[in-house]
């Protein structure tokens, strides 16, 4: 188990203290994000994303996506350049066809993957070419199947000051190769010591169920969020959010807790205004501007 410091619990008053980076004049100085993903059976993820990110004050995004389904995204979300990657008969996006990419990967300020990806194996073959094509300063943030890869890849895939995760608590499990420690129905407070560990084994910012650990040992809890953030999606919004605010010029612990908070803040917002469930992932997205702004926050 890694040693760690007691938490720190997320405030209003702890973000405006700790505030991202503005003052961009252009979409380039905002930053830009590319989001790996969006298989034939699962394109709206990597839409999600791509549209936190947004959200959020990122300048310029790129979908790397299926084939068959790129030309429908791009006409979904005008607002990003859409690539289509190759694709296996199943529609799962193949991981050696990142070489369309490769112009996005190398001046990317941020990539998230994972989202919407669907094939195991497929996501191994990706993330294992992936760093070869990344400029030497991007910021990685890997989700969803892009988890499930990255034991099989060894200890430092990528460096310690560049590299997010965003298990949920099977994916954690995963990483751990292990169940979780804390109790099933516990809080937050329960799964600092899984998380720490990961955080610890990978050398990276890990967020989970509202908890934030740095490789360092340090701890944060979000201090806030609802049951109805699990929700199909939901995870998406928070990586895209995450990654959003790396592009932006923000370390990945402070990406990490902004994001995190912002997606359980945005939450909050919908369970008082349309019910504790039932609220779409989509929705969450819409939050996250007036949040920025009532934090003191612009691009």
């Amino acid at each position: 188990m890694s040693s760690r410091s007691d938490p720190v619990v997320i405030t209003p008053d702890l973000l405006r203290e700790w505030p991202v980076p503005a003052g961009a004049r252009s979409k380039y100085d905002r930053g830009q994000i590319v989001v790996i993903g969006g298989a034939r059976k699962s394109p709206g993820a990597a839409l999600l994303a791509g549209t936190a990110a947004l959200r959020v004050g990122a300048g310029r995004l790129t979908l790397g996506v299926a084939a068959s389904v790129a030309v429908p995204l791009a006409v979904v979300l005008p607002e990003s350049g859409v690539v289509g990657l190759a694709e296996t008969t199943a529609g799962s996006v193949r991981g050696g066809g990142l070489e369309a990419l490769a112009a996005e990967l190398r001046a990317a300020d941020a990539v998230v993957v994972g989202s919407g990806l669907d094939d195991a194996e497929e996501a191994r073959a990706l993330l294992s070419v992936l760093p070869g094509l990344l400029g030497s300063d991007t910021r990685l943030l890997l989700d969803a199947y892009a988890l499930g890869a990255l034991p099989g890849l060894g200890d430092g895939y990528h460096s310690a000051e560049e590299l997010v995760l965003t298990p949920n608590p099977a994916e954690a499990a995963v990483l751990l190769g292990r169940e979780l420690t804390a109790a099933p129905d516990g809080g937050p407070e329960d799964l600092c010591d899984d998380i720490a560990e990961i955080a610890t084994r990978y050398a990276a910012t890990v967020s989970c169920q509202g908890v934030i650990a740095a490789p360092d040992g340090q701890l944060w809890l979000a201090g806030t969020g609802q049951g109805g953030l699990a929700t199909s999606g939901s995870g998406d919004v928070l990586a895209g959010a995450i990654a959003g605010l790396l592009a932006r010029g923000a370390g990945p612990a402070q990406a990490a807790c902004w994001g995190t908070y912002l997606h359980a803040a945005a939450g909050d917002r919908l369970n008082a205004g349309v019910g504790p469930t039932g609220y779409l992932a989509r929705e969450l997205v819409l939050e996250l501007p007036a949040l920025l702004a009532e934090l003191g926050q612009r691009a």
